[in-house]
């Protein structure tokens, strides 16, 4: 690792707080809130210091109990943004601000000759995508997306299993995300702010999805329910077709009380599942297809052996999911080493600009009621 950065935080809500007291306490650990102090590691979590590589030269909030929030936890608070910005040691800033303020305070950033963190949504249009680009490129400054879920040890299980055939060829895969709590009483339920549920996790899940299925989306179908706020989405059902013949569903919700599996994955040789954060689940392998002598069971008014189940024996193996060790602030890494000129972005421009165009197909699906020929 090279320089070690100086990095200013514009925004110290729940992200922002976390990303300050990840980088100063020196625990290196992002998973913070203002009601909890510190966030062990996870089992099997092999977590850099971020303190290694990055240093935090202060945050600035346009609410001012935020400020007093930092202070009172030995954090330097900045002025306002310009002086964030005229501050000659900071290297970086990262945006942790409410949607429709990332484009100008990146732009602004990159002109005052810093490098740009920026929370997901990076933006609201691919159009405001496409000119954050221009700036980049023109001024030579990073900006780079924070879509750093890849990471997860959930969606690492799901990729082997795909990437190593360990289920067979996968023909279809499920991704839900289950909650019952609605939009979250903030500016993420107000739609010029850039909320909704497509802009909070869809841009997560959708992410994940193009980065392991490295193909052609050709068509998509979405569908958006507005059943606890009016005016944003508070959840979606995504159907995407890839040019492999692979197909994805996923679905976020905050209106659910009883919750699926966060993960099903369904192959020519097996199937997996995944039924929530903690990890639990299987992998069920296919030994032999013949099972001459099952019984058929009772499905409502009628018998079918078609229907039956694998309870293991000759024709199905259960086996435990892989697991993996890994490093929860890979992407704060990343960026440091871009920043640095020692690495290429793990999370690219091109492909944040790529799933801003997708979720945008998928509002127009929702308003059409029609599927659209999306990479064909």
């Amino acid at each position: 690792m090279g320089k070690k950065l100086r990095i200013g935080i514009i925004g110290v809500g729940g992200m922002g707080s976390g990303h300050a007291m990840g980088i100063h306490s020196g625990t290196g650990n992002t998973i913070w809130s203002t009601q909890i102090d510190y966030v062990p590691p996870f089992p099997g979590e092999m977590t850099s210091n971020l303190p290694d590589y990055l240093e935090l030269a202060g945050v600035y909030d346009i609410n001012p109990a935020r400020n007093e929030w930092a202070i009172n936890h030995g954090i330097s608070v900045f002025e306002n943004y310009d002086a964030m910005l005229a501050d000659p040691t900071v290297d970086a800033i990262l945006i942790a601000t409410p949607n429709h303020l990332h484009k100008d305070m990146a732009i602004s950033a990159m002109r005052a000759g810093k490098h740009v963190l920026c929370e997901k949504p990076v933006m609201i249009s691919s159009a405001d995508m496409l000119d954050v680009m221009a700036v980049s490129k023109e001024t030579g400054k990073v900006f780079y997306p924070r879509q750093n879920r890849e990471w997860d040890e959930d969606y690492l299980i799901v990729k082997k299993i795909y990437d190593e055939k360990l289920i067979g060829n996968v023909f279809n895969i499920k991704c839900r995300i289950m909650g019952s709590r609605g939009i979250p009483g903030d500016w993420r339920g107000v739609k010029e702010y850039g909320g909704g549920m497509m802009l909070d996790w869809g841009v997560h899940i959708i992410d994940r999805i193009v980065k392991m299925i490295p193909e052609k989306i050709t068509n998509l179908f979405c569908h958006f329910t507005y059943i606890t706020n009016p005016e944003c989405d508070d959840g979606f059902q995504l159907h995407l077709t890839f040019a492999n013949g692979v197909t994805v569903n996923l679905e976020v919700g905050t209106c659910h009380f009883v919750n699926e599996p966060l993960w099903c994955v369904y192959g020519d040789k097996g199937s997996a599942m995944i039924n929530n954060w903690n990890l639990d689940g299987k992998l069920v392998r296919l030994i032999s297809w013949d099972d001459k002598d099952t019984m058929p069971i009772l499905a409502g008014a009628g018998l079918t052996k078609t229907m039956a189940p694998r309870d293991g024996g000759e024709s199905v193996e259960e086996f435990e999911l892989p697991r993996f060790d890994f490093d929860r602030n890979a992407l704060y890494r990343n960026f440091v080493e871009t920043c640095n000129g020692e690495a290429e972005q793990i999370v690219s421009q091109e492909h944040a600009l790529r799933v801003l165009r997708i979720m945008e197909a998928c509002f127009e699906s929702s308003e059409t009621g029609k599927a659209i020929a999306f990479e064909a």
